[in-house]
């Protein structure tokens, strides 16, 4: 019942926005009674809180498949780069976490573990990459690192050109952090 609730938000959250979506509309795209939702969720935010950790994961994992088993740095980065773009390729995904997601639960969500996988995968490569790099630099460049990865995917996802975009995201990995 949960994951009918996830699933059915989710499709509502993507074709109305999170302010058009109401929990009656959720629970009859669900099949279930206000009480079930209300059982699994404190309320309307807290459910879409799991909607884009459930989507935050999907990233993640594309990710971590991408890149599990690539020992250079700059080359998994590269792929991870890829993988997330694929992922966040998803209809609707990068409305959810990108544009939604911070309007709904704030920019400390951004934080938020659960959500922040990303990041973190980030992170860990660039230190790769950079091991000489202080923890400060590192935070620093993963933010802005972080910030074109998530305009790209959203470039992508009002149609821009995803081959283009991708193209000059690697190059700029490669002249970067290849150096």
């Amino acid at each position: 019942m949960r994951a009918q609730l996830i699933d059915a938000a989710r499709d509502l959250f993507v074709t109305e926005g999170y302010a058009a979506t109401s929990t009656p509309m959720i629970v009859t795209a669900a099949g279930v009674t206000r009480g079930a939702l209300y059982h699994h969720f404190a309320d309307k935010s807290d459910l879409f809180r799991a909607v884009c950790i459930r989507e935050a994961e999907a990233v993640g994992q594309a990710v971590e498949a991408a890149t599990q088993d690539v020992p250079e740095a700059v080359q998994a980065i590269k792929l991870g780069a890829v993988a997330y773009f694929d992922a966040m390729s998803v209809p609707g995904r990068s409305r959810l976490l990108l544009l939604d997601l911070p309007a709904v639960l704030g920019h400390a969500a951004a934080a938020d573990p659960d959500l922040a996988d990303g990041q973190a995968q980030l992170r860990d490569g660039l230190a790769q990459a950079f091991p000489q790099a202080a923890p400060g630099e590192l935070d620093a460049m993963t933010d802005i690192l972080s910030a074109a990865f998530d305009r790209t995917a959203l470039a992508i996802a009002q149609g821009g050109d995803k081959d283009s975009y991708i193209n000059a995201m690697l190059t700029l990995l490669e002249r970067s952090i290849a150096g």
